[in-house]
């Protein structure tokens, strides 16, 4: 039986595209950097998931992923490569200015928080951006903590971020690993995690997506209420 839940944030309980759009288009208005369109943003995105993949590999460090991303974009655009920093820094406090949840998922950390179950999120993204994001999304008092990879020094799907999940929970109560499972949509940070940790996971799939990944997944969901199916039928 699961009583533990392990929730990704950003594109899990909250849609990201949303958020990322607005922080982009809001960080080249404060720096007066000109007009930033969709078309631009989408570019930076495909950039930018190449860089959270490469940190996942352990390629490259944290640090690296949050400036080499927006330097390369810079010089695909004709950008200013010496604003990358100052537009780092701006875009980590614009990233938590909204939020947008995906599904109804704030009504069902709230339910499962009745239920009884204990609640984590799990999350690589900057201490900045995501110590905004809860608060303004009132996870911050619903969810029982949050595993962030800046102040713990390693990200998923390293187990040494599970290994530190673990010894938070058990401050808490005292859970197998078959009673805790992994919430995310990430096949190669949030389920290649779940698999080095050996806990139960649970893909949160929206886009049908495949397992290219041969990784071994426990349930797979589209929608996240759907969640409750497994929660309460196991």
């Amino acid at each position: 039986m699961i009583k533990v839940i392990l929730w990704d944030i950003d594109g899990t309980l909250l849609e990201f595209g949303q958020a990322e759009n607005y922080a982009m288009k809001k960080c080249f208005s404060v720096l007066e950097m000109g007009e930033c369109t969709d078309a631009m943003v989408e570019r930076y995105a495909a950039i930018n998931t190449k860089y959270w993949e490469r940190l996942e590999r352990n390629e490259i460090t944290k640090q690296e992923v949050l400036i080499g991303r927006f330097r390369e974009f810079f010089e695909n655009e004709g950008l200013p490569l010496e604003k990358a920093q100052l537009f780092n820094e701006e875009y980590q406090i614009r990233l938590g200015d909204k939020v947008f949840f995906n599904d109804n998922a704030k009504t069902l950390v709230e339910e499962l928080k009745a239920q009884g179950f204990v609640q984590l999120a799990v999350t690589n993204g900057t201490l900045a951006a995501q110590r905004r994001k809860l608060a303004a999304s009132g996870f911050d008092t619903l969810l029982d903590g949050a595993v962030i990879s800046d102040e713990i020094g390693v990200q998923k799907p390293n187990i040494g971020f599970f290994e530190c999940t673990f010894g938070i929970l058990a401050k808490i109560g005292t859970y197998q690993k078959d009673e805790i499972v992994i919430v995310g949509d990430s096949l190669t940070s949030d389920m290649q995690g779940g698999n080095n940790a050996g806990i139960v996971c649970c893909w949160y799939n929206p886009k049908e997506e495949r397992n290219t990944k041969g990784l071994h997944i426990d349930y797979e969901i589209k929608n996240l209420m759907d969640l409750n199916k497994i929660l309460f039928t196991n």
